[in-house]
């Protein structure tokens, strides 16, 4: 499965390893990432591919706003983001 705009990933690599994150784009090789706290929107991390794991996607409103371009809030990223690691928690969604 490809790494798409708006999906949920996991950084295996670097200090950022297991931290989750949203993709604002992806372009052959690389993902610009981010998380909304550490990395946030203004100044996302440029991430290889083979250096994230995909975790899943998601139906809810963020991740509509981000396929779709409207304007999306840290905050907004960083609640999405605490509800998909809750859900990880409780055995909701399937990794790797």
């Amino acid at each position: 499965m490809d790494i798409q705009k708006a999906d949920v990933v996991r950084s295996l690599q670097g200090r950022d390893a297991g931290n989750l994150f949203f993709v604002l784009e992806c372009d052959g090789e690389y993902a610009m990432i981010a998380d909304g706290r550490g990395r946030r929107l203004e100044k996302p991390k440029k991430k290889k591919l083979k250096h994230l794991e995909l975790v899943g996607r998601s139906d809810d409103r963020t991740d509509a706003k981000l396929r779709s371009g409207e304007k999306v809030s840290n905050s907004e990223l960083r609640r999405a983001l605490a509800d998909k690691a809750g859900e990880e928690e409780k055995g909701g969604m399937h990794i790797g």
